[in-house]
């Protein structure tokens, strides 16, 4: 846990990519509170133009060692490597560096109603449902999420009061710097593997987040490896949802309507609160809302809005977001890149009404991929037609010597281009109208989309 009395002496607080969508909420948040923020990037986004506006000081792109001058604190991602000039710098000065993750965690410390969304799917929509329903119920909450919420215009803000709502994301167990009043469990898969190495490591790490929780933990008990990371959990309210009706809160009666909409009734306890709709496609986020429900409900959101709160969602920045239509086929992004993940979006888009589904798929680290390699080709050939990048290795390098051509040897009919502007070509000749193109990976391969776009 990151010593929070650094923060008493601080008055200049630095961040290293402060472009990325899990760092503009902490600065967002920090600057709300007073303290002077700065920050640099190697990419302009539209999340750097937002935080210009604001206010903050945003060096020129590239990261410099002079840019850190007049800081007292340094806040840095987990994609800085230790030979980023600025962290070198801060290291070498005596700065204190902190990684984001540690102050995230002080800042949900502050707040007494801390709900901290985790699971290795659905985080971001899931925690972007909760916000949604909080902000029209007329709630006040403070928020950090993974992804850009229509509502907030961004992927956080700083509330006015004890109320907060937190992604939290397993990645090398950064959630256990959180201070979690409220856990919400979605599930638990084997990712991350380069760290955790097995499932049962990952399962444990969950218990451990859970047992953290103050006041209760909200979990799937559909999903058998979230049942055993909640297993032996005491001293708070266990809450349970999931598909069946022995869970605290269910769905029943499901509808599904042309396009991406769905409804359901959401049940508690054998009586039917609400009927709810949604607008986002896929079967997995109808338990994604009754979690971000039953979350709300224990909030204090009264169960008479839920259903007009939820009506008014229509996606999370990034997950199967509809960019637009040219010549007839639809383009779309979103930011699956695990197989699970990407199994479900291509499900949900294979139930829609389009000719045929386009994947393009840009892979994120090697040992993911290569660990997972049989996985992404059982979820990839779910598409009638697949296009691939190079392997984007963020933090990693290619000591495994895995490439996207070992992919592609898998999978029937796939191809794969080295750069964006090939990939975009290629498709943009093939595809027919009527057809869904959608972009998929954690990194910039959404570019690849807006590309398309422009062709």
């Amino acid at each position: 846990m990151f010593d929070g009395n650094i923060l008493k002496n601080a008055k200049h607080i630095h961040f290293i990519g402060i472009g990325g969508s899990g760092m503009f909420p902490l600065a967002e948040i920090l600057h709300a509170q007073g303290y002077q923020i700065s920050g640099s990037d190697n990419n302009e986004t539209d999340t750097l133009a937002r935080e210009r506006e604001l206010g903050i000081e945003i060096y020129p792109l590239g990261q410099r060692p002079e840019n850190i001058q007049g800081a007292d604190l340094i806040v840095y991602t987990a994609a800085i490597m230790d030979d980023n000039p600025e962290l070198i710098a801060a290291r070498a000065s005596g700065i204190p560096t902190i990684e984001r993750a540690q102050m995230l965690g002080y800042l949900t410390s502050r707040y007494p109603d801390c709900f901290c969304v985790c699971g290795t799917h659905g985080k971001t929509t899931t925690t972007a449902m909760l916000t949604q329903m909080l902000m029209e119920s007329g709630l006040d909450p403070t928020v950090v999420i993974g992804g850009k919420l229509p509502l907030l215009g961004g992927s956080g803000r700083a509330g006015k009061t004890g109320l907060m709502v937190c992604e939290a994301c397993e990645f090398h167990d950064h959630f256990l710097e959180l201070c979690p009043d409220i856990a919400v469990i979605l599930n638990v898969d084997a990712d991350h593997l380069e760290y955790f190495k097995t499932l049962e490591n990952i399962i444990a790490s969950f218990h451990r987040f859970a047992q953290m929780a103050s006041k209760a933990v909200i979990y799937n008990a559909s999903d058998p490896n979230t049942r055993k990371a909640v297993a032996g959990v005491t001293g708070k309210d266990l809450i349970s949802f999931g598909w069946d009706e022995s869970c605290d809160y269910s769905p029943a009666n499901i509808a599904f309507s042309q396009g991406a909409q769905s409804s359901f009734d959401l049940r508690c306890h054998g009586r039917t609160l609400a009927r709810l709709s949604l607008h986002i496609p896929g079967r997995h986020n109808i338990l994604n809302a009754v979690a971000a429900a039953a979350a709300a409900i224990y909030a204090g959101v009264p169960v008479t809005g839920l259903a007009e709160h939820l009506a008014g969602f229509h996606g999370a920045g990034r997950r199967f977001e509809i960019l637009g239509r040219v010549n007839g086929v639809t383009i779309a992004d979103d930011y699956a890149h695990h197989p699970a993940e990407i199994a479900v979006t291509l499900k949900a888009a294979k139930e829609m009404d389009f000719h045929a589904v386009w994947a393009v798929f840009q892979p994120f680290t090697y040992s993911r991929t290569k660990m997972l390699m049989d996985d992404f080709v059982k979820a990839l050939s779910l598409a009638d037609h697949v296009v691939m990048s190079e392997i984007m290795g963020s933090r990693e390098k290619n000591t495994e010597g895995v490439y996207t051509s070992q992919l592609a040897e898998k999978i029937p009919g796939s191809v794969w281009f080295p750069a964006f502007p090939e990939i975009a070509e290629y498709v943009m000749q093939h595809a027919a109208p009527g057809d869904l193109v959608i972009t998929l990976g954690c990194g910039d391969v959404y570019k690849c989309a807006k590309m398309m776009l422009k062709k």
